[in-house]
């Protein structure tokens, strides 16, 4: 499905067709998120107050799409020239966190700006960032990618600064969530196998030394693999999540109708909407949910094949990344209500309360729909030029 736009290219007038697929997968998701953000919310805070919430997300949802339409009508030349310094300047914020006095502290980390009434995290902004930035290291090294420099040292001298900072906070879903990004992008770039595996191992064995050495990372580790060994202790968020999704069965509960959202279950409407879901809507509200990112994240990497075909590589990368960055996120907070790995502060894409996450989330839908008008705009001329070219060739041959 596309919904095509006309538009006025200093010359003939050129029809763009818009990804309707991905453009009504997102619109559902973020329908299904006011929706089900309401219903994790309601009687959580008090009577008089319990349409606060969704007012709020209402006005996240709706600057996530002025931000998504205005990411979108910038050529992705512009967001090419602008990657390295939009990188520095997110490390910066990530820096700035870290002073006394301006990032605010909840639950022992550190990872928000206060502004006003509202609260702003750069890390979700980063993970965008390091994409953008990730993409036009390849393209703009494209002759050189086969290189241990380029493809190894480079990107870890950049990202290792970012882990630390991360670190810092400290935000270990995020460390994980854009080091594992950046790992599939350098593969699809055509990295070397061996330099993708060392990598990779030494992540793996980096991130198993940070969890060994932290008393409280091992420990939720531990009692992951047997969270109702301590119930009502470091295993109550898991266990919790687990007794949401056993109750809704198939058709679940009915909506608003969910028990573990009355103050049992922590982060109902955030980290774990996911098991809200399951007990209100029960299966088949689960089975939705994926359906919906599992369109969202085809179209993201068909939209990179198009622009891969167009011969645009930067284009490409963009658009694989951000596919890889959701596509890991929500697969994260899907394994982490079910119980498959520990769990992790990370939202759900386009789904959890959350303002700094609903908006780089529609930034990334913002920058998908730019790579697609770009790419369609240079297979448009790259086939009106063959078509020239043919013609001409058909009045010399007569």
């Amino acid at each position: 499905m596309s919904i095509t736009l006309t538009v006025d290219q200093k010359g003939p007038r050129s029809q763009i067709a818009m990804d309707g697929t991905l453009i009504l997968s997102v619109l559902g998701l973020l329908g299904f998120s006011a929706v089900m953000v309401f219903s994790a919310t309601l009687g959580t805070y008090g009577s008089d107050s319990s349409i606060v919430p969704l007012l709020k997300h209402v006005f996240s949802i709706a600057l996530g799409i002025v931000v998504a339409y205005l990411a979108s009508q910038i050529d992705m030349n512009i967001w090419q020239r602008s990657s390295r310094l939009l990188m520095v300047i997110g490390i910066v914020m990530l820096a700035l966190l870290l002073l006394p006095g301006l990032g605010r502290e909840v639950n022992g980390s550190t990872r928000w700006f206060p502004i006003g009434l509202l609260q702003f995290q750069p890390s979700e902004v980063v993970k965008v960032l390091a994409v953008l930035y990730l993409a036009d290291h390849c393209a703009r090294r494209l002759s050189q990618l086969s290189t241990f420099r380029v493809n190894i040292i480079e990107p870890a001298l950049v990202f290792s600064g970012i882990a630390v900072l991360l670190l810092l906070e400290p935000d270990y879903g995020s460390t994980a969530v854009i080091l594992v990004t950046v790992l599939g992008m350098l593969f699809l770039s055509g990295i070397r196998l061996s330099y993708f595996f060392g990598a990779f191992f030494a992540g793996f064995v980096a991130m198993g030394v940070l969890i060994f050495f932290n008393p409280n990372r091992l420990q939720r580790v531990l009692c992951f693999l047997d969270p109702f060994a301590e119930p009502y202790g470091c295993g109550y968020q898991l266990v919790q999540a687990l007794i949401a999704l056993g109750s809704g069965e198939w058709f679940g509960v009915g909506l608003g109708a969910s028990v573990q959202k009355l103050f049992y279950l922590p982060e109902a409407s955030n980290d774990f909407l996911v098991a809200v879901i399951g007990e209100e809507l029960g299966l088949v509200g689960i089975a939705v949910l994926i359906a919906l990112y599992v369109t969202l994240c085809w179209r993201a990497f068909r939209i990179a094949d198009r622009a891969g075909r167009a011969g645009q590589m930067f284009q490409a990368r963009v658009a694989q990344g951000l596919g890889l960055l959701l596509t890991l996120q929500v697969m994260v907070n899907l394994a982490v209500n079910l119980g498959v790995i520990p769990t992790k502060g990370l939202t759900l894409p386009l789904m959890s309360y959350g303002g700094s996450s609903m908006i780089s989330c529609c930034f990334a839908i913002g920058l998908l729909l730019s790579v697609d008008r770009c790419s369609q705009r240079a297979l448009g001329i790259s086939e009106e030029h063959t078509s020239e070219l043919q013609s001409r060739a058909s009045l010399v041959c007569r």
